[in-house]
Formats: structure tokens, C-alpha cells, sequence
């Protein structure tokens, strides 16, 4: 007998399946991020990276009003000082002059409230040791006194213009003491995104790259460990309690399942983080031809978007964008 049920009726030809669809991407959902450099007379290609570049601030500007202008809906930021700018401390991380300062006000100032303004908040880029606080006698990282240090940073970053700081360094307590300098200031509009649960991955090499990390040694002392779940849980609650107004997954596609337990608890907006790795996976594959590129593109950050995050930060945000504001799209 012929079956009654025909579910693949519904997937008959491309408008079916586009009016069926349960999971959507839109350009507002997707968050670019950029890496801009001191010392860069042109940017700069990121050789494991294959399209993304360390920006001169010219050149940032115009990517990011191109971002703003394809619909993205916010710009992370991240500094690459001079080698000979760094310190034990990360001193650039919070002084005015220092290379994502100056970016972060060009920005505001050519954009205001077009866009999201969004600042990496931690020190390892600062660093001349590559971790995202500052040492100990011993050489560990000593947590608190590293929040001190993200206090400074923060303060610097929402003068600078930064409509939310995304404090990355995995640090207890870190959300807490940035959210109470904030509004000590006044800064009571400025926005904490919160890394909740990010993880020790080996898929952040090329990242270490494109930030010129000087990192000795690793950051399992802090981030995550990828074998633990319901760790991540307990960030949460902690990062909630402390004011967070979203909260993050970083990586994301080898992490869906925490993406979803965060998305599923959580009473403000998830986001999840396509790190450098991903990115690079994909870009490799496809330029060997083993993959179609841009379907894979879109389905990676269809997953990130059906397992439950609302905002997704992704190196092909601005052409993603593009794809989705297309008349083929809708």
C-alpha cells in the first residue's frame, strides 16, 4: 500500500522548504569580528586565515561601515599592539592611545548608534606572555589581580565608545567587578556580554595568529575543559547573578550541546562564537574542493542558530549578510 504520511512533501522543491523552515537566519543576528594592528601602513592577510586580515584603522573603517551597511548587526573588536608594546601588565589594554582604544572611538564617532560596538575585553593580546591575565611569583594567573586590570580595561574601552565589553579571560568573578566599575562611572548603558562557558580548543590556532599572541604554555588553568558539561551550567548562574546581559559559547560548532543547555536556561540572549578554527576548517576544505563552500558556510551557522543561539559571531558575517538580504534568499 502506498503510504498516506508523505513527509517529504514538504520538502518538495525550495519555496516549500523555505516556508516550512524552523530555523532562520537573519543579517542582525550575526556579529563581525576584526582585528585591527598598530604599525600597518595596508592590512595585513592572516595566512590561516584566508580572507580575514589584520586592519590598519583606514582600512577598518571602511570594512566596518560596509558590515554596518550589509546589515550585520555588531562589530567585535580586537587589538593587535606593536610586539614592543607589550608588558607584563597588558599597560596598552587600558591606555587611551592604546591601538583598540583609538579604534573603538574612530568607530563611534563614524557609526554612533548604526551598530553594535563591541570591545574584546582581556589582556592576552597585551601581554608579553600571551595570557589573559597577570602573573604570580609562580607564573600562574593570578585571578585577582587580573580583575583589577579588566576594571581599568573595561573603563577604557566605554570611554572609548564601546556599547558593550565582552570580558573573555574566563576569570572568576570578572562580570561582577566590571559591572559594578561601570556604573560607579556612570557607564550604566554600557552592556556586558559575558564569555560563559569558553573552552580550552585546540581550534583557536589560527586566532593566536591573528592577534600576534606571544602565549607561553596554555590557558587550562582558566578556560574551560572540554571533557565537562555541566560546568558550564555553573558559569551560567554565576554570570547571571553578576549582571551579564548576554551570554556566550566559545567555540561553537564542536560545543551545540552546551549552546543548547545555556540556551534553555538562560532568561537573556545566547550567543556562540564560530572561532578561527571553524572558519579555517571550512575555507581549507572548500579551497581543495572537497566541500561546497558556501553551502557549508550557511549550514554550520544554521546549526549554531537551531541548537539556540540568537546572535552568532562569525568571520563571514558582512558576506553572510549579504547572501540573506539577496532576492534569492527570501
Amino acid at each position: 500500500m502506498a503510504p498516506v504520511i508523505r513527509p517529504r512533501r514538504l520538502r518538495s522543491t525550495a519555496a516549500v522548504r523555505r516556508l516550512v523552515a524552523e530555523t532562520r537566519l537573519a543579517p542582525s543576528e550575526l556579529v563581525l569580528p576584526m582585528f585591527v594592528a598598530d604599525g600597518l601602513d595596508e592590512p595585513r592577510e592572516i595566512s590561516s586565515m584566508p580572507g580575514v586580515v589584520q586592519h590598519t584603522e583606514d582600512s577598518l573603517r571602511r570594512a566596518a561601515a560596509a558590515a554596518v551597511e550589509a546589515g550585520v548587526g555588531g562589530l567585535m573588536l580586537f587589538g593587535v599592539p606593536s610586539p614592543d608594546a607589550k608588558d607584563a601588565t597588558g599597560s596598552q589594554a587600558d591606555a587611551a592611545d592604546g591601538v583598540l582604544n583609538r579604534a573603538l572611538s574612530l568607530l563611534r564617532n563614524d557609526l554612533g548608534e548604526r551598530t553594535v560596538l563591541m570591545a574584546d575585553t582581556c589582556l592576552d593580546e597585551f601581554t608579553d606572555h600571551g595570557h589573559c591575565g597577570v602573573l604570580d611569583a609562580r607564573g600562574r594567573v593570578d585571578n585577582d589581580a587580573t580583575l583589577d586590570r579588566y576594571v581599568a580595561m573595561s573603563l577604557a574601552q566605554a570611554r572609548a565608545g564601546a556599547h558593550m565589553l565582552g570580558p573573555s579571560g574566563m576569570m572568576d568573578g570578572q562580570v561582577g567587578v566590571i559591572r559594578a566599575a561601570l556604573d560607579a562611572e556612570g557607564f550604566t548603558d554600557t552592556a556586558i556580554l559575558a564569555y560563559t562557558a569558553k573552552y580550552a580548543s585546540a581550534f583557536y590556532g589560527p586566532f593566536r595568529e591573528a592577534v600576534g599572541s606571544s602565549l607561553q604554555g596554555d590557558r587550562r588553568t582558566y578556560q574551560q575543559d572540554s571533557a565537562n558539561r555541566t560546568e558550564a551550567l555553573r558559569e551560567l548562574s554565576l554570570d547571571l547573578a553578576e549582571g551579564a546581559d548576554i551570554v556566550m559559547v566559545k567555540p561553537a560548532m564542536s560545543y551545540l550541546d552546551i549552546v543548547r543547555d545555556v540556551a534553555e536556561i538562560a532568561d537573556v540572549p545566547v550567543a556562540a562564537y564560530q572561532i578561527s578554527g571553524e572558519y579555517s576548517m571550512i575555507t581549507a576544505a572548500a579551497e581543495r574542493g572537497w566541500i561546497d563552500r558556501d553551502a557549508a558556510i550557511l549550514e554550520s551557522l544554521t546549526s549554531i542558530r537551531r541548537a539556540g543561539a540568537s546572535i552568532i559571531l562569525t568571520y563571514w558575517a558582512t558576506e553572510v549578510a549579504g547572501w540573506l538580504s539577496s532576492p534569492a534568499a527570501g
